[in-house]
């Protein structure tokens, strides 16, 4: 009988390997049919927007598709900034991510899917698989977590040198908190300095909280800024 820390591991890669086989099948599924479904997503209030927009369009007129991906190490705040930026609801508490989540938005005639994958040790070695199809890479970090700050730094550099023009986006979340390094220094932690001018980077301070969505650090400038970018020919 094998140990059972052998075991333990080969639970832990079959849950990983399902978790993407999951998402692989609901991006195919998704692609398959674009333009006749309504899907799900927070709440369902997007379905209807999708639905109101599409009707105002001219005959033959297709909304232009995006994807953003949307990783960081677990408990960065992942899945609440996903939650803000599509649905300006109060929630008290997230669930971890333990496969992947999957939101859309339609507006100003883009049709942009938000997919996160968990953070956590055994789905990172996945993530480069879904870097092809992104449009824009948004990174979140955990700015009270300083003692993994390095772990995210090798992270984020490894899926960079896979695509290197790949516009990117970096959350330095949790800023509500008193204790959260600031998005300057951030940016030294994480060696942004050392990246190539080629890409399009840009660095946003952001509390994915309910309080915080008036405030400056609100996630609906990432929004904003996500629509912006995606909206360039």
């Amino acid at each position: 009988m094998a140990p059972p820390a052998v075991l333990r591991e080969l639970a832990l890669a079959l849950a990983a390997a399902l978790a993407v086989l999951g998402s692989l099948l609901c991006i195919a599924w998704k692609v398959w049919t674009r333009g006749t479904g309504t899907g799900t997503g927070w709440d369902g209030w997007w379905e209807r927007e999708l639905r109101e927009l599409r009707d105002r369009q001219p005959p033959g007129h297709a909304l232009d598709w995006r994807q953003v991906l949307v990783l960081g190490l677990d408990g960065a705040g992942k899945s609440s900034v996903l939650h803000y930026i599509c649905s300006q609801t109060a929630r008290e508490h997230m669930a971890p991510t333990q496969g992947f989540n999957w939101a859309q938005l339609s507006v100003e005639g883009l049709e942009m899917d938000l997919l996160e994958v968990g953070g956590s040790q055994n789905l990172r070695a996945y993530w480069p698989d879904y870097l092809s199809e992104a449009h824009v890479l948004v990174f979140v970090v955990d700015s009270v977590d300083r003692s993994r700050l390095l772990t995210a730094r090798q992270e984020l550099h490894t899926l960079l040198a896979a695509e290197p023009r790949l516009p990117l986006v970096v959350l330095a979340n949790k800023q509500d908190q008193s204790d959260a390094l600031s998005a300057a220094e951030l940016q030294e932690e994480l060696a942004l300095h050392t990246l190539s001018g080629e890409r399009e980077l840009f660095l946003l301070p952001t509390s994915a909280t309910w309080a915080s969505l008036s405030t400056a650090t609100s996630v609906l400038h990432v929004k904003s800024l996500l629509i912006t970018l995606l909206s360039q020919p």
